[in-house]
């Protein structure tokens, strides 16, 4: 049944998952002391309703807007259909986020109640009210209590508290609840959800449940998900990534929402659960390979030749049948032997075993990354979409998986090129608008058409390729236009490099990048060769290090145009970090940023000293402050011979 045909939200999808299934069926499970807590669908439907009444309570009425502030718990979804049970909305915000972001946001949304998970979280608000920066909010609600006891904070009440006062309220109130539900709209405002900001201040999405089920229904209709298909929610649900698997596409489903522990048992849970279906960013699927590439270079010899010899047989098979070819008996048998002795126990490692579908959005993933996961058995696929349009508008089928493509709209999305090779969308998802932004409503929603600011073309076959953001296209000295991130991508390839921003075009005769490092990796390559460092910075000067990246750099020219490739390089002195603004959340690179605070270095690229010497502010624990000088090298890649894969521990 179509959401679009069918009018309904997610209160009252969840009142009917309750009543088909009531306790014989798990509906969420979190993982506590290393055991799992499991709630049934009707015991998740009670704690909503309870919730709901709570919230009432402290005054949440129809169109408020709750604003929920943590890691990914069940509190975290009951709080977002309470709110939604009541007529409101629900805004989600990065547990990682600085004070500034969340005042931007609560103040934007104009939020009364705050539900935050932990004393970290808390003491965020908490100063934010110090600094006289929380004028609207009135409640936080606070669902883990440790290290709260002693808090005299007349603002604070306790999740479980406010579920006990709904319970004694819906006793009080039979019947108030589901009139409230009932009268819920599938036009309504569902979540206010976060863009990504990488030009300034992230704007408020309004997505209605029509929106997000019409989304969930369709994604489904391409590839089906079932109430067996579990899934292990571990992203951020203020992502609209998060949002589109766990809620619009769970509540149709009714497959069981599972919670790792912490993050750092986020692959032991999953290899425990088994999901069959997974949805991550490039950065994600990023650290996996550099798992695999770390681990590989601590193994012995036979385990190294091992998999490589099993993940060519597997790059080999996956070629084939991408391409729609069977693999002949010869190549299906070693694929066989590959699959039981080096490619399943990589995936189990993982916690891959059981998927069936992956999929990646949000950015870019570089096509090697691609080949990788498909040569060790992983049905990898691209999507694309925005905030704007559900996070979801154009998908790889399983039968025409390109690694250059992001696949075809989904079933009753129209996808077409506009002026200037933009992209625009149109489909039952797009958004409603932006709250309280009616100018940047008006250039985005025209004709219909959500204009994405992508740059892109369709194929010979009719799939859509995506070159890079529409203000980010460069042309190099000869004309030819070229997509940074294609080349950061390359770049990021490697294990060894964490971030890579690239410059060029216009003026500029050459192009250029910036690198951050990967801390844990290098960090494990320095103590290898035994080489002595101390800080970030010095790990990233060292000569050795240089080389290492060098290696990396040529390895990524190897097979790009001459005037695409990277002539001249630098080792950035630190990691780029979101807390300073120089990545989204969702670590897109927010390029206004970045050309403005190194433009001293990005000047020393395109000059002709071999160093630069910048100013370095250190903060301290007590608020004070230092100034340093730092010293960075320019380096040339003029010279540097493509390395061998097998000797430096190459991706792919």
């Amino acid at each position: 049944m179509s959401p679009a045909s069918e009018p309904t939200t997610f209160p009252k999808l969840l009142a009917g998952l309750a009543e088909r299934y009531g306790d014989r069926r798990v509906a969420l499970q979190e993982k506590r002391f290393g055991i799992w807590q499991p709630i049934t669908w009707g015991a998740y439907h009670r704690r909503v309703r309870q919730f709901a009444h709570g919230l009432a309570s402290l005054g949440f009425e129809r169109d408020a807007t709750l604003a929920i502030l943590g890691d990914n718990r069940p509190e975290w979804v009951i709080a977002e259909l309470a709110a939604q049970s009541l007529g409101g909305r629900s805004v989600g915000l990065y547990p990682d986020g600085v004070v500034d972001e969340i005042h931007h946001v609560l103040d934007h949304a104009g939020v009364r109640i705050v539900v935050c998970e932990d004393q970290e979280q808390v003491d965020k608000l908490i100063a934010l009210r110090a600094g006289g920066r929380l004028a609207t909010v009135e409640h936080i609600v606070s669902y883990d209590p440790r290290g709260l006891a002693s808090y005299a904070v007349d603002l604070l009440v306790a999740f479980d508290e406010l579920e006990r006062r709904g319970a004694e309220l819906e006793v009080e109130r039979p019947g108030w609840l589901d009139a409230e539900v009932a009268a819920g709209r599938a036009s309504d405002t569902a979540i206010l959800c976060t863009t990504s900001g990488t030009t300034g201040k992230p704007k408020l999405a309004m997505l209605s449940h029509e929106n997000l089920l019409w989304m969930g229904s369709s994604l489904m209709s391409v590839d089906p998900i079932g109430r067996n298909d579990e899934y292990v929610s571990f992203l951020p649900l203020a992502w609209i990534g998060e949002q589109m698997v766990s809620i619009a596409c769970g509540l149709q489903a009714g497959f069981t929402l599972s919670f790792p522990e912490d993050a750092a048992t986020v692959r032991a849970d999953m290899r425990e659960v088994g999901p069959r279906v997974m949805f991550s960013p490039p950065r994600i699927w990023e650290s996996l390979l550099s798992m695999v590439q770390v681990r590989l270079s601590d193994a012995g010899w036979l385990k190294r030749k091992t998999f490589a010899a099993g993940q060519a047989i597997g790059a080999r098979a996956a070629d084939r049948r991408l391409s729609g070819r069977r693999l002949g008996p010869g190549l299906a048998v070693a694929h066989a032997v590959a699959e039981l002795v080096a490619l399943r126990p990589v995936r189990n490692q993982l916690g891959l075993t059981r998927v069936r579908r992956a999929y990646t959005g949000g950015a870019p993933l570089g096509p090697d990354v691609f080949r990788f996961f498909h040569s060790i058995g992983v049905n990898l696929k691209q999507i694309y979409g925005q905030t704007e349009i559900c996070g979801i508008a154009v998908i790889h089928s399983d039968d025409a998986i390109r690694f250059n493509t992001v696949g075809f709209g989904i079933p009753g999305t129209d996808v077409k090129i506009g002026d200037h090779g933009e992209i625009l969308l149109r489909s039952p998802a797009v958004f409603g608008g932006y709250y309280r932004n009616d100018e940047a409503t008006a250039e985005a929603l025209r004709d219909g058409w959500l204009h994405t600011g992508d740059a892109g073309y369709l194929d010979e076959d009719g799939q859509l390729v995506v070159i890079d953001r529409a203000k980010d296209v460069m042309e190099a000295a000869d004309g030819t236009v070229f997509s940074p991130a294609f080349i950061e991508n390359k770049l990021k390839f490697s294990p060894y490099v964490e971030e890579a921003v690239v410059f060029g075009g216009g003026e500029r005769p050459h192009v250029a990048a910036m690198v951050s490092i990967d801390m844990e990796t290098v960090g494990t390559w320095a103590e290898r060769k035994k080489l002595n460092y101390t800080t970030y910075t010095d790990l990233a000067q060292k000569p050795e290090v240089y080389a290492l990246v060098a290696e990396a750099v040529a390895r990524a020219n190897d097979d790009l145009p001459e005037t695409m490739r990277v002539q001249r390089f630098v080792l950035l002195h630190k990691q780029l970090d979101a807390d300073d603004e120089e990545l989204t959340r969702t670590r897109k690179v927010r390029r206004g940023t970045i050309s403005t605070r190194y433009g001293e270095i990005i000047r020393a690229l395109y000059g002709e000293d071999e160093t630069v010497t910048i100013s370095s502010v250190v903060a301290y624990q007590d608020g004070s402050t230092t100034s340093r000088e730092i010293s960075l090298r320019i380096a040339s890649t003029n010279g540097v011979d493509t390395p061998s894969r097998e000797l430096t521990g190459a991706r792919g």
